[in-house]
């Protein structure tokens, strides 16, 4: 009998953490990497926000909470979800986790059985199947290319539709494309789902504020009313406040939904820090003028990258609505053979061999769900950037 628990055998290790990681021990290594692959702003966690941290520290407020969140941050919470999406949430309503990615795995945990299945549209942020997996549940991956600028079509989301479908995860912006669905692309989605009344929507909008040029974000609950009821609504800190590293996730949805994720909390690593939540209190209810600052400097970063992708041989990148990645196709780079002696057969043999030969850390679009693809982060600095590009390019040049 194994000693390992079989659930493990479903599931693979981020491969996400397993480029940053090889990036940090060939720079330990002493060799010129650039990495492209950690999904976090390289920019400071604002003043206002740290301030608010230490006067917690200092006020005592260092003991544990409520297993999913202080009152405090629920009210502010719920004050978001009004102001910017036009969304009613009571206290009951907000479940506050460790990330994120605890909100979703807590959902999905409490409500999946065995043989349920979850539609995710691909290209898919690395965990959604996975979390998935661990949960008892069966991942329906549905391609959306760069044809429909990877945004699903209401047509494909119906052909997946069964009667074993639990869940829909959607994610917009999106990581790792940073295709974003205008409100007119999302009715058209919410208006499949209305007609399949068991059929609930996660929605993780954890990239809300990092939209460019205008660009209007909406979420479904707020899209199509008629789904409040079967949607929960989730987000989190790390990304437009810069708090990766504080780790705060939050959710709104129907109170049995959040009371059945609250259990499962309560048994497992209970609350988050207090010290984050009361930093979070104030990055939802302080100011929020950096958020504008921040995304000129990603769009102008997203713009230069665009640009000299799409200026290296065999590859062709799309320009996003949002997020803080660009997700360029390598398929004018397929069946060639680097200075290195590799043969290109697919995206995870080119970030292999850009990695080993010119140094640059990205990852590879099949870890996603859709190649042949890789996905760069330029959530780092201009210079980085340039550098990284300028590398990508004689790396394609080179290719024979």
């Amino acid at each position: 009998m194994s000693f390992l628990s079989a659930t493990l055998d479903r599931v693979k290790p981020s491969p996400t953490i397993a480029v940053s990681t090889k990036a940090r021990e060939l720079k330990a290594a002493g060799k010129d990497v650039i990495g492209l692959g950690a999904g976090e702003p390289d920019f400071d966690t604002p003043d206002n926000i740290k301030a608010a941290a230490k006067a917690a520290i200092d006020a005592g407020d260092t003991k544990y909470t409520a297993p999913d969140g202080t009152p405090a941050l629920k009210d502010a919470i719920c004050a978001k979800f009004k102001r910017d999406n036009g969304l009613e949430y009571t206290p009951a309503q907000i479940s506050v986790g460790t990330g994120g990615k605890q909100i979703l795995y807590n959902a999905l945990m409490a409500t999946l059985n065995p043989g349920d299945e979850v539609i995710i549209p691909a290209p898919y942020w690395v965990s959604y199947p996975d979390m998935v997996l661990l949960a008892g549940g069966e991942p329906v991956c549905v391609e959306a290319t760069a044809e429909t600028d990877y945004k699903l079509t209401p047509a494909a989301l119906e052909a997946a539709i069964t009667d074993k479908t639990k869940w829909f995860i959607f994610n917009s912006p999106s990581n790792p494309t940073g295709a974003a669905y205008t409100r007119a692309e999302l009715k058209a989605l919410t208006d499949v789902l209305v007609k399949y009344p068991h059929v609930w929507v996660m929605t993780d909008d954890m990239y809300e504020h990092l939209v460019y040029d205008g660009f209007e974000f909406c979420t479904p609950a707020e899209v199509e009313p008629a789904l409040y009821d079967r949607t929960l609504t989730c987000n989190g800190v790390s990304k437009a406040y810069a708090m990766t590293g504080w780790r705060i996730g939050y959710a709104g949805g129907p109170e049995k939904l959040i009371a059945a994720m609250r259990k499962i909390q309560s048994q497992s690593t209970s609350n988050p820090s207090s010290i984050s939540q009361a930093a979070a209190v104030e990055a939802l209810n302080g100011t929020q003028d950096f958020i504008p600052a921040n995304n000129e400097v990603f769009k102008r970063r997203r713009d230069m990258v665009v640009e000299m992708l799409n200026a290296a041989e065999g590859i062709s990148c799309p320009k996003p609505e949002g997020a803080f990645y660009v997700y360029p196709s390598i398929e004018g780079c397929i069946g060639k053979t680097s200075p290195g002696g590799v043969k290109i057969e697919n995206d995870e043999v080119f970030a292999t061999a850009l990695l080993e030969e010119k140094g640059v850390a990205v990852v590879f679009g099949a870890a996603f769900g859709l190649s042949p693809c890789f996905r760069v982060s330029y959530a780092t600095s201009d210079e980085n950037l340039k550098e990284a590009c300028t590398r990508i390019q004689g790396f394609c040049a080179s290719l024979n």
